[in-house]
């Protein structure tokens, strides 16, 4: 806790007051979580009003003005994500130079609470898809929270075969992600496929490269890639092995699976291990790959080279999620819980598939809805109707990775945060 502590000093204290002495001119400060609120305190101290100035019962500082210059995304409903430090230990490490009854009021009275001090130091604070502000506004009471969902950047996660197609045929793309609406109508079906095999081709090799698997181009290929921890349950998909080798036996399947667990989280390890268990179990029903070494460079092969992107988050913990809106870039659906910004991004059969409905349904009801997604609608689509799978590889593309960019996102942080 006291490293944790002295990281959020360098990063609030110490970043703000390294951009001063560099000369920059700070417009708005953006704090994404509460890991950097302690630059509020600086900028409290900065616009501390003159001791002689002040009468009885006055702030002695300017807050609306500190409350202008700030804006706060909170990233997370998951406790873990939320610091607090114990006052004792602020004290002894920072000797804070704001007035104790003031802090204690923006920071919380028993502890310093980082994203309280943040959500009372921002004239602007958001969540990050917009079930996660309704989350985040039960969470802080009081607090109007809004929405800015979360997109990632185009040119970082198009695979080379989709983004040769893309500059072809929705010249611009990159630069007006928006123009992918244009993918369902402008790029034949033949092409869409024979981009998504290249890609899936070279997942296979890299598969081959990195562990002992062999992956068949022509079997449908479920991927599954992030954090390893429990909320994101990556065991779902495997509580039922009989159910899975008999949905095998209809229709062939194969998963590749990555993803790092933190070094503090021995849950996250065991479900790693777990994960290593199942493919055992399932050997020569079920070809699976655990890619090890998870990085930027194998997300960007997984979220391209799979058929289908599975994401089975427990609810309503998943903030946005970002992995999903990857592979919609490369015309790859999401078969997932309906949380995050899938909840905005799912039209049901076109874009993908839920798993479950928007609720808080229980594992049971999600593992049902799983495996009957994947027997009745999934598997079937891809093996009997090439032309339906290839429409709704494009309506990804065309009605997902057309809005979810970090162009449209970052559009919105300027118009409604930045400049208010």
């Amino acid at each position: 806790e006291r490293y944790r502590l002295k990281q959020e000093m360098i990063l609030g204290i110490g970043g703000i007051r390294l951009l001063q002495a560099i000369g920059f001119s700070v417009r708005q400060y953006h704090m994404n979580e509460g890991h950097s609120a302690l630059l509020a305190l600086e900028l409290l101290r900065r616009y501390a009003y003159p001791s002689e100035d002040l009468r009885a019962g006055e702030s002695p500082y300017d807050l609306p003005r500190v409350r202008e210059l700030c804006c706060f995304t909170t990233h997370t409903p998951v406790e873990a994500g939320h610091d607090r430090f114990d006052y004792r230990l602020v004290y002894e490490v920072m000797k804070p130079a704001v007035d104790d009854g003031v802090l204690r009021q923006l920071a919380g009275k028993d502890n310093l609470n980082m994203t309280r001090l943040a959500l009372n130091l921002s004239e602007y604070v958001n969540g990050v898809a917009k079930r996660h502000a309704e989350v985040s506004r039960s969470m802080f009471p009081g607090y109007q929270v809004h929405a800015i969902t979360n997109g990632v950047h185009p040119f970082t996660w198009v695979c080379d075969s989709f983004s040769k197609l893309f500059d072809l045929h929705v010249p611009s793309w990159c630069h007006e992600p928006e123009l992918l609406v244009r993918a369902d109508c402008c790029i034949p079906d033949q092409s869409i496929w024979d981009a998504h095999q290249q890609a899936k081709l070279e997942l296979i090799g890299k598969v081959a490269a990195l562990t002992s698997v062999r992956l068949d181009p022509e079997v449908l290929t479920l991927g599954f890639a992030r954090r390893m921890t429990a909320y994101k349950r990556p065991d779902l998909l495997f509580t039922d092995i009989n159910r899975l080798k008999v949905l095998a036996q209809g229709y062939p399947l194969q998963i590749v699976l990555a993803g790092k667990a933190h070094p503090l989280d021995e849950g996250g390890k065991q479900l790693i291990a777990a994960l290593h268990k199942h493919m055992q179990d399932l050997s020569g029903v079920i070809p699976i790959a655990y890619l090890p070494n998870y990085d930027l460079d194998i997300a960007r092969s997984l979220v391209s080279g799979v058929d289908v992107w599975l994401n089975t988050p427990l609810r309503p913990l998943e903030a946005s999620g970002t992995s999903g809106m990857k592979a919609t870039f490369n015309g790859v659906p999401n078969l997932s819980v309906l949380d995050g910004w899938w909840i905005e991004g799912c039209i049901e059969g076109v874009t993908g598939w839920a798993v479950g409905n928007s609720d808080d349904a229980g594992t049971g009801q999600d593992v049902e809805s799983l495996y009957d997604k994947l027997e009745h609608k999934v598997l079937p689509l891809y093996y009997q109707d090439r032309t339906g799978w290839i429409a709704v590889m494009k309506a990804a593309i065309s009605k997902n990775a057309s809005f979810f960019n970090s162009h449209r996102m970052m559009r919105r942080y300027a118009t409604e945060a930045y400049i208010r």
